[in-house]
């Protein structure tokens, strides 16, 4: 496990860029790089992180960094990975580990097809998405992440339609049915967790994606200084379970053996708020079913006994 005196004081992520107050993406990019052993490479897609840090003429990154469009995040990874390895044979540069970021918008769906492409040709990158649940870079649209009855402005709550129908992607499992070393969740809640499954996913010989859970306080209408810890009441409601796949072989990571109910997590946001309305009790009660449903599915996997 990273121990807090071994990480370098040195800030790849520069303060003072326009991140809201409370963004999870800064939370997760920040604690990524300071878990990176150097020398580093970054390539981002269009979303909150990339707009907010690179504002012309200034940028936050002080490390190289490379900006791409929705669609190609991973494409643009896997040329850099390539480009490295024909300079590397010619003594022309040294090994460097590359970081690609991207949304949930640019990931579970824009982008699914780019990241699919280089995790079957196998280039050596780690892959991180951080998760917000929608695209909120423009306009808090829905996404393949985004949950169950979320409310977004393209899934409006009203006397018909409470939110977004559809279920949320399954995003690790995509990934490690392309055979890949390693993958996993993570949330910046648990900086330790998270910064230790990025160096691990770095030691990897080969593709590796973590999916991390990053709130949005503007998105989900809660509490900026809150962010820490609704991402906390996500992981111990069952919302978000927090494991990783080596080799296949699932292992979970931060056990739940006392849940909080899920409401405890939606209540803290307003997206979520017409829940709560009585002629909504059953979404409730069905929306605690599907959580119940996947952490029995995770346990499973990971060959946890259920509870």
């Amino acid at each position: 496990m990273v121990k807090l005196k071994e990480l370098p004081e040195e800030e790849p992520l520069a303060p003072g860029h326009r991140l809201c107050a409370g963004c999870g993406a800064s939370m997760a990019a920040r604690m990524a790089l300071k878990a990176a052993r150097g020398p580093t490479i970054v390539t981002e897609s269009t979303g909150c992180l990339e707009v907010a840090t690179t504002i012309y003429p200034y940028t936050s990154w002080r490390i190289p960094w490379l900006h791409t469009a929705f669609e190609n995040t991973a494409a643009v990874a896997s040329g850099i990975e390539a480009a490295l390895k024909v300079l590397e044979k010619k003594g022309k540069a040294k090994k460097a580990d590359i970081i690609a970021f991207s949304g949930d918008g640019g990931t579970f769906d824009i982008g699914l097809q780019a990241l699919s492409g280089a995790l079957e040709r196998g280039h050596d990158f780690v892959y991180i998405c951080y998760d917000n649940e929608a695209y909120m870079n423009t306009g808090i649209q829905r996404s393949g992440a985004t949950p169950k009855a979320a409310w977004t402005t393209t899934t409006p709550v009203g006397s018909v339609i409470p939110g977004k129908l559809q279920l949320k992607k399954d995003l690790i499992g995509i990934c490690v049915a392309h055979g890949i070393e390693y993958a996993a969740t993570a949330s910046v809640a648990y900086w330790n967790d998270y910064m230790t499954k990025v160096r691990k996913a770095l030691e990897v010989e080969g593709p590796a994606v973590i999916h991390v859970f990053a709130p949005c306080p503007r998105g989900w209408r809660s509490d900026m200084a809150q962010s820490v810890t609704v991402a906390r009441l996500a992981v111990q409601s069952r919302y978000f379970p927090i494991y990783e796949v080596e080799k296949g072989k699932y292992k979970l990571n931060l056990p739940v053996p006392k849940p909080i109910p899920v409401s405890e997590y939606l209540k803290a946001q307003g997206r979520f708020r017409h829940l709560f309305k009585p002629e909504n009790k059953p979404l409730l009660e069905e929306i605690q079913r599907i959580v119940d449903e996947n952490w029995q599915r995770i346990l499973r996997l990971c060959g946890e006994n259920a509870s």
